[in-house]
């Protein structure tokens, strides 16, 4: 393949070395990069294993990084104009991203066989060389008594499942014990329900529906057809091999603190619960709680979370966003002009470019694809990023049979779609510049890039950094887009269910009694200590409802938008009143229209507030809490004195 040297020169703004067999004859030159103390990206993941025991024995581990410039760029039917992807390859492998934070899970081998006849005694038989087993039968017919008590045989059907890997726990009703004495066939006694069995592994022979969703990716739930004997084989043989202590990727990273589910008992934000495939999320109370032994790291909670309190660590929102910028930035100073991001996985995504670039024409040369753990963890930030540090077209490619359900990151793509043609980064004719393509053939993949529209691209690419949590680097990422924007505007209107927008309020029928301030989990609402005054800021507005919820006048609506004037203005004052001041010690401690509003409603209307005893109750309502607690013991007030009830006499006298 060609290799512009200077073109790589220009956009890594490093020393660049070249040579023709680096993991061969001139291995001594990685060597003494490695040893020279500095960090060294290496163009090569062939031979990436050779190349990490160089760097252990050199003790450069953490040190090295590894960019596929040949699948993703080299080998191309455009290879020759292919330099500056090269570079920004090379240049975004270098962004350091944090070490990946692991659960640990253990497994004794105490495993279950769950099945229906005498495949799932064959199962057994075969596993109890490795594991600890009982099988368990679910409404058996025939089946023959084992020749040998090996392991227990049990009858029973599972009711509900949950765990994982090392940590299951089964309700089963139907549960038996086999009789001694069976000669033909099992014969099993006395069933009962409710029984509870506790293993670290399940091997699910019945071909019922499973007992878990998503149950692909449920670590230690392995699922066989019985009557696929190549399937029951790889099921035994994982099995096998799912004994002792492993690590798990701890894939989200959540803070309670931001949540925005639920206050005071009221329901607001469900985003995560909605799309959560695995059931790894659960209501916690005003928050949710994240389980990470079943999370499968598909990372579409993150991808709709409002609040930033779901975050993905494959990468970090804020570390993604720097290699993307770097990768952008440094396809520009090599020469490139205008640039396609593909976003993919690293199973699928990486195979099919490879395929392509080995068996048919590569990818163009102004595609550049960049690796995440899934795409379904891509979220409105990194979409809108790309524009905002210079893209022209943001591709995101998916399986053709999806592993994980794909209907939150086509509303992801639809808001940023609308968002980018709005601020004039689209092609010009409306075809869409931020897309999903869903496929498993390499060549559709290429035509479909080769065909995708190219948009426009930002006059002066934003330069700025994002760091902190998802929703600061939202926000950051929307203020750079509208700020590098072809054609901004001040507004665009968006769906019901995005992240950000305004609020429809009534002000008239207000009382500021700030239940939504309590509720509103972001400060986007607010009170003022020194005055009778309700403000909001627009930009903190993750659209979760809690406020609306809240209010006791129904006096808010939700107004989904993107107002880049507001985001940019002060706290906005939503209602404001002339405060009312305790009459005997000056304080202000309420609204002057609900003090009044409260007098007219009891005075001479209610029989502790009439007469001239009344008087100097009416007076106690003008105080503060503390004037009154005193105003009140001094005077004497029995709140039990009410006069008696009415007779039939009284009721004629007054008509009399």
């Amino acid at each position: 393949m060609p290799l512009d040297a200077e073109a790589i020169g220009r956009g890594c703004g490093g020393r660049v070395e070249t040579g023709d067999q680096l993991c061969g004859r001139e291995l001594d030159r990685i060597r003494a990069a490695f040893a020279a103390g500095g960090p060294v990206t290496v163009s090569c993941t062939l031979k990436a294993p050779l190349f990490d025991e160089v760097a252990e024995e050199e003790g450069a581990q953490g040190r090295v990084a590894y960019a596929n410039i040949r699948e993703a760029a080299g080998w191309s039917r455009e290879a020759a104009r292919a330099g500056p992807k090269m570079a920004a390859l090379l240049a975004a492998a270098a962004e350091p991203i944090a070490p990946v934070p692991v659960v640990t899970l253990e497994s004794k081998g105490v495993v279950l066989v769950y099945g229906r006849d005498e495949s799932a005694i064959e199962v057994g038989r075969r596993l109890a060389d490795h594991l600890d087993v009982t099988v368990l039968l679910t409404r058996p017919g025939e089946v023959a008594p084992p020749r040998r008590d090996e392991f227990p045989v049990l009858q029973g059907t599972v009711r509900t499942a949950t765990g994982h890997l090392g940590a299951f726990s089964l309700a089963i009703d139907d549960y038996a014990l086999p009789a001694p004495s069976s000669r033909e066939r099992l014969v099993f006694g006395p069933a009962r329900s409710g029984a509870t069995s506790t293993c670290d592994l399940v091997v699910d022979l019945t071909g019922n529906p499973p007992l878990f969703p998503a149950h692909e990716v449920r670590s230690g739930y392995l699922r066989a057809d019985p009557r696929d004997p190549a399937a029951v084989a790889r099921a035994v043989f994982e099995a096998s091999h799912l004994v002792g202590t492993f690590d798990k990727t701890r894939f989200i990273d959540f803070r309670t603190g931001l949540c925005a589910h639920s206050r005071s008992r009221i329901t607001g934000c469900t985003r995560c619960l909605d799309v959560c495939p695995t059931g790894a999320i659960a209501p916690a109370g005003d928050t949710v709680a994240v389980d990470p032994f079943v999370c499968a790291g598909c990372g579409t909670c993150a991808s709709v979370c409002p609040t930033g309190a779901a975050a993905t660590t494959l990468p970090p929102a804020d570390a993604l966003m720097r290699r993307l910028r770097t990768l952008l930035r440094a396809y520009r100073a090599a020469g490139g002009a205008e640039a396609a991001l593909l976003l993919h996985d690293g199973e699928h995504g990486a195979d099919l470019v490879e395929a392509l670039a080995r068996s048919g024409d590569g990818l163009p040369a102004d595609v550049l694809p960049l690796a995440l753990n899934e795409v379904t963890q891509v979220g409105l930030e990194t979409l809108t990023g790309a524009f905002a540090f210079g893209a022209v077209a943001v591709h995101l490619l998916a399986r053709g049979r999806p592993k994980h359900d794909l209907a939150p990151l086509h509303r992801n793509v639809a808001r940023a779609e609308a968002i980018v043609q709005a601020l004039g980064y689209g092609s010009g004719d409306g075809s869409p510049v931020v897309s999903v393509i869903e496929t498993d053939d390499p060549d559709a993949l290429g035509r479909a890039l080769a065909q995708a529209a190219r948009g426009t691209a930002a006059a002066t690419p934003a330069g700025l950094v994002p760091e902190g949590d998802a929703r600061s680097v939202l926000r950051v990422t929307l203020r750079e887009l509208h700020h590098a924007a072809p054609r901004p505007v001040d507004r665009i209107a968006l769906d019901a269910g995005a992240p950000f927008g305004g609020l429809d309020f009534r002000t008239e029928a207000c009382t500021l009694c700030h239940a939504c301030v309590g509720a509103c989990p972001t400060g986007a609402l607010a009170d003022d200590p020194d005055r009778p005054r309700l403000t909001f800021a627009e930009s903190l507005c993750v659209q979760c409802g809690l406020c609306a919820g809240t209010c006791p006048e129904d006096v808010i609506t939700l107004a989904p938008r993107l107002d880049f004037a507001a985001w940019s203005a002060p706290r906005v004052t939503l209602k404001e009143e002339e405060p009312f001041d305790c009459v005997t010690c000056g304080k202000p401690f309420g609204t002057r229209s609900t003090i009044e509003r409260i007098i007219g409603r009891l005075q001479d209307k209610h029989w502790m507030f009439a007469g001239a005893a009344g008087q100097s109750r009416i007076r106690a309502l003008m105080m503060c809490d503390t004037c009154r607690v005193s105003h009140v013991v001094t005077e004497g007030f029995d709140p039990h004195a009410a006069p008696g009830p009415k007779t039939t006499e009284d009721y004629l006298r007054e008509r009399g």
